[in-house]
């Protein structure tokens, strides 16, 4: 239970954004909104941060997002039918006026019942220590256990580690070994 705890009460305080782990939810058109209650510092023109369950994401848009971070490209077709096969999709936008642009993004496969892993965790280095991603974080674990989901794993690269860590993700839960299979 410390996971949940630690994950829904702490705050953080090298954010720009100044309690950036609340929001408000809305739904429109049957799109999932939830706009985040923060508000910038002085010093800056954030604009406004909301996270949006609609899966209609310019694809283009996502891979420079990917590309920016420092992936590599990935066939569109191969983006285009994970997005559709996932559990659940959340991006995370920046509105400033009237433009709109896509800082961050994630997604979950599931089991519809028990277990749920995430994918495509990303956010784009403007955003980055911010507190952005835990916010991303927190939104998307939110929705899975809106949905009973109890059980969420990730596959993190090293220098992620510490990030996931830090929001109660443990390696190895009970001396779980991870395998894998990959073709010749």
């Amino acid at each position: 239970m410390g996971f949940w705890k630690n994950l829904f009460s702490s705050s953080d305080s090298s954010s720009s954004f100044s309690q950036i782990a609340e929001y408000e939810a809305y739904e429109v058109g049957g799109e999932e909104l939830a706009i985040l209650n923060s508000r910038p510092s002085s010093s800056s023109n954030n604009g406004r941060i909301f996270f949006s369950t609609d899966r209609d994401i310019d694809l283009y848009e996502l891979e420079e997002l990917c590309s920016a971070v420092g992936w590599s490209r990935r066939p569109l077709r191969k983006v285009k039918k994970a997005i559709q096969y996932s559990f659940l999709v959340v991006s995370m936008w920046q509105i400033r006026g009237n433009q709109r642009r896509l800082i961050g993004f994630a997604r979950a496969t599931s089991d519809h019942a028990f277990n749920a892993t995430l994918w495509d965790v990303v956010v784009h280095p403007d955003f980055q220590s911010k507190g952005l991603g835990k916010a991303l974080m927190k939104f998307i674990i939110k929705k899975l256990r809106s949905d009973d989901i109890s059980n969420i794993t990730l596959f993190a690269d090293p220098h992620v580690v510490d990030f996931y860590r830090n929001l109660g993700f443990i390696s190895d839960p009970e001396g779980i070994k991870g395998m894998f299979w990959y073709p010749d």
